[in-house]
């Protein structure tokens, strides 16, 4: 695999022409001594997708990876700062991320995103930005009586009350992975037992030794 556009013509801006490195992926994973991809972790508020990617994260950073969490509410803070919680700006928000993540591999980290992601079509996109064998959709599945128990922010009562419009599982759907890499049910088995799956996915695809 060689370094590749990052954005299709239809994204792309006028008169912008891509550089192409002198040091390629395949340096960049030698370096690195373990192959990049991406983990794309999807499911509702309060399932553990950011618990469990900064646990596999620890996990592979003492391992010796070169690794980094992209997770939906810090890239709010800053490179989708404008965005709501409309449809459209969802899909805007998956649009760029998936865009950054695809960078990140490109550069020979194993790049983790932590997104509710809620729409079969936006995370279609996303997988279909990179290159084949570097999506792993990784389905947190949890009950959404868990996850309102473990929702310490107070999310869901709030919009059950109305006072968040757009909540997905209350009042905007969420559609189900259809055919993921691997789902995890985070309410039935412990967050170290979930990490060690995703390492033996990891080694099974021969991306850490």
């Amino acid at each position: 695999m060689s370094d590749s556009n990052s954005n299709d013509s239809s994204s792309k801006s006028p008169n912008a022409i891509w550089h192409h490195a002198t040091i390629t992926r395949e340096k960049r994973e030698e370096l690195h001594n373990h192959k990049s991809l991406l983990l794309w972790f999807t499911g509702l508020s309060g399932a553990g997708k950011s618990t469990l990617a900064h646990a596999l994260e620890d996990r592979l950073y003492n391992m010796g990876c070169s690794t980094y969490v992209l997770d939906g509410d810090n890239v709010r803070h800053g490179l989708c700062g404008d965005l709501s919680f409309s449809d459209e700006d969802r899909k805007e928000n998956i649009r760029r991320i998936a865009n950054v993540a695809k960078l990140f591999t490109d550069a020979g980290v194993i790049v983790l995103t932590a997104f509710i992601s809620p729409f079969r079509e936006d995370r279609r996109l996303a997988r279909n930005l990179m290159q084949h064998g570097d999506f792993l959709e990784v389905y947190c599945n949890s009950s959404i009586e868990t996850c309102e128990k473990r929702d310490v922010k107070g999310l869901y009562k709030k919009a059950r009350n109305g006072e968040i419009p757009h909540f997905t599982g209350i009042s905007s759907p969420y559609e189900t992975p259809e055919k993921p890499e691997i789902e995890i049910k985070t309410d039935q088995i412990s967050l170290d037992e979930s990490v060690d799956v995703l390492i033996d996915l990891l080694r099974e695809r021969g991306v850490i030794k």
